[in-house]
């Protein structure tokens, strides 16, 4: 089940203030229960070092396209990374091989199969099980998607994405805030935080003398010249639409509508009628992000003609100023077991 963010997370009204406050309480004991389980959890060490990719918050911060760039990086510097993820919306608990051929998101998680794409990716909701896996396969590295508060395996470098333009909202912990563990604790046990957006300076100056803040974007992956052919109608269920709807409209594209679903959303047969039939009426090229586009699986059907009919539009990290070569130091640092 997805959590809808409410919007008094990032609020300052004070009726925003009032409804956090009624929830603080229940924050204080999800947080405590949080730390706990470190507290009492004795992780296993896996053979190979572990690159955990992680958040402070719920909900997407750019965690799937920086950990593609990790595993960029480190196949620059002649590893062999393999993939860590627990598969969320996915239905498999594995561990499981993922196959970017065969298997589906119902199966395994949008996220998992983009990963697949990249490199050898195994799914397990139990994280040792999972190294244990890829320990096997041959891989010198764990590239871990998510998992920074899953205290079952040992870390070697955890960085941290944020989105830039939602931050760490009220600065509370869940259900009271987005915080899935009070700030502090968390930044205690990370070692990089990767700034993902434009802006962000107030959650540098929060960061500056505890971790290093690497500054990055997301842009498109590929020449983008064709999304200026014809008005397009963009769809998308990621944790932040918007931010995919703005990305189109900075490449020049002209929206003839912006719909956004719930993160991870399961399309339905019903929404991909509207959809088309939308299009058609605006006489309007669908386009989503990649991870929508992987959840229109059907053999048949109207999900498999939205499918065929849409585009996906491809994003990658870059790094600002010397940010990548800093990356490669402390990549090569954990090689050497410098971490």
């Amino acid at each position: 089940m997805r959590l809808e963010q409410p919007g008094w997370w990032h609020g300052t009204r004070p009726a925003d203030r009032l409804k956090a406050a009624l929830f603080t309480p229940a924050g204080l004991l999800y947080g405590t229960a949080a730390k706990a389980r470190f507290a009492f959890t004795q992780p296993y060490r896996s053979a190979l070092p572990v690159i955990c990719v992680g958040n402070f918050t719920v909900g997407g911060a750019g965690k799937t396209p920086l950990a593609l760039a990790v595993a960029r990086i480190a196949r620059e510097m002649d590893c062999q990374p393999a993939f860590l993820t627990r598969g969320y919306g996915g239905a498999l608990a594995g561990p499981h091989a993922v196959d970017s051929g065969r298997d589906t998101a119902a199966q395994v998680g949008d996220e998992a199969l983009l990963l697949a794409r990249a490199a050898p990716t195994v799914l397990a909701r139990n994280r040792p099980d999972g190294a244990r896996a890829i320990e096997a396969l041959g891989a010198d590295l764990i590239i871990m998607d998510d998992g920074f508060q899953n205290p079952s395996l040992t870390k070697d470098l955890s960085l941290i994405a944020i989105d830039a333009g939602a931050g760490f909202g009220n600065g509370l912990v869940f259900p009271a805030g987005p915080l899935r563990v009070p700030l502090g604790y968390q930044i205690a046990r990370a070692h990089a935080a990767v700034l993902i957006g434009e802006g962000g300076k107030p959650i540098a100056a929060r960061l500056k003398g505890h971790l290093p803040v690497i500054k990055a974007r997301l842009q498109p992956a590929a020449k983008v010249k064709w999304l200026k052919d014809q008005p397009l109608l963009a769809f998308s269920g990621i944790a932040r639409p918007e931010k995919f709807f703005a990305t189109l409209r900075d490449c020049g594209a002209t929206l003839a509508d912006a719909l956004p679903f719930p993160d991870h959303h399961a399309f339905t047969e019903a929404e991909a009628l509207i959809l088309m039939r939308q299009a058609a009426q605006a006489e309007a090229a669908l386009i989503t992000t990649e991870k929508d586009w992987v959840r229109l699986s059907a053999p048949a059907g109207p999900l498999a003609q939205l499918k065929a009919m849409t585009r996906a539009l491809a994003v990658e990290i870059a790094f600002r100023d010397e940010g990548e070569a800093e990356l490669r130091r402390m990549i090569g640092d954990i090689r050497k077991g410098g971490a």
